[in-house]
């Protein structure tokens, strides 16, 4: 399980805030006046179906997004005026893996924000080569990124992300495609990065392998929901409010976990599976 830092914790000034927010593609928003505060030291997770407009915050707060009404800032200054600098690993469906770049010239790619330029400097490969070593891919690099499994594409992308050494680091959907070990992994480095001072903002699907572990979640439905620590937000209502569909919540191991509710479900069927959790406890 990972460590929670509190939400408290650090600086009293938010790194990333939502300020009434409207925005979204070609005129249509995606999300409605939103407010919302990230602070430093910070592990959020961003729960929501599709559509919900999870990757479109990552977005906005990449300053990628048409903003309609409200300002989004970071570090407090408007993303209206500066393009912030954050950490961002993409959704791995999003890259063309036919592109004919190496694993270390996608991580080299990543100190585009500082300058970068074709003949990185031998400073720039030392810090790449010190960040694939602790990913466990230095071994690929000269690779060509699709013969790699998608655990280590997904590092390749991480890497690439930290090599400017962001204070704010951005993932869309990490732990998708992955295997048991490789998403345990992964979550395990984001907590230790945490830990280090880097804030963490991920979307994620998963609500009991990934989200039941992170500190604070916020639940997205074209609007927030509810935000707080799961054992908090993860109610029947909640989610319905967030999903759409009925899903029931247990306790297990004291931790909340959720489980979809089919339609012919009825009252007994719940009870069933409540006892069952039981018994298991």
């Amino acid at each position: 399980m990972l460590h929670p830092v509190p939400h408290e914790f650090g600086s009293s000034d938010p790194i990333v805030e939502f300020r009434d927010v409207s925005c979204g593609y070609h005129g249509d928003a995606v999300i409605t006046h939103i407010d919302l505060k990230i602070m430093p030291y910070d592990f959020v997770g961003l729960l929501g179906p599709s559509g919900a407009g999870k990757t479109t915050i990552l977005r906005a707060i990449q300053g990628a997004v048409e903003i309609y009404d409200g300002d989004v800032l970071v570090d407090g200054a408007s993303t209206r005026r500066r393009r912030p600098r954050a950490g961002y690993v993409p959704q791995l469906e999003a890259v063309d893996w036919n592109f004919p770049v190496t694993v270390e010239q996608v991580v080299l790619m990543g100190r585009a924000a500082d300058g970068w330029l074709p003949w990185s400097s031998k400073e720039d490969r030392e810090k790449a080569s010190q960040i694939m070593e602790r990913l466990g891919i230095a071994h690929l690099r000269n690779r060509h990124i699709r013969e790699l499994s998608g655990g280590q594409q997904q590092r390749v992308f991480l890497s690439r992300a930290l090599i400017s050494s962001p204070r704010l680091l951005l993932l869309d959907e990490p732990t998708v495609a992955v295997d048991i070990k490789t998403r345990d992994d992964i979550l395990h480095l984001l907590d230790e990065l945490n830990h280090e001072g880097v804030t963490v903002i991920m979307t994620t699907h998963e609500l009991n392998a990934v989200a039941a572990h992170l500190p604070w979640v916020v639940c997205l439905n074209r609007r927030i929901v509810a935000e707080g620590p799961p054992s908090q937000v993860y109610s029947p209502e909640v989610l319905k409010a967030t999903y759409g569909a009925d899903m029931a919540v247990v306790e297990y191991n004291g931790m909340k976990l959720v489980a979809e509710m089919p339609h012919f479900l009825g009252r007994e069927g719940r009870g069933r599976i409540d006892a069952t959790i039981g018994e298991e406890d």
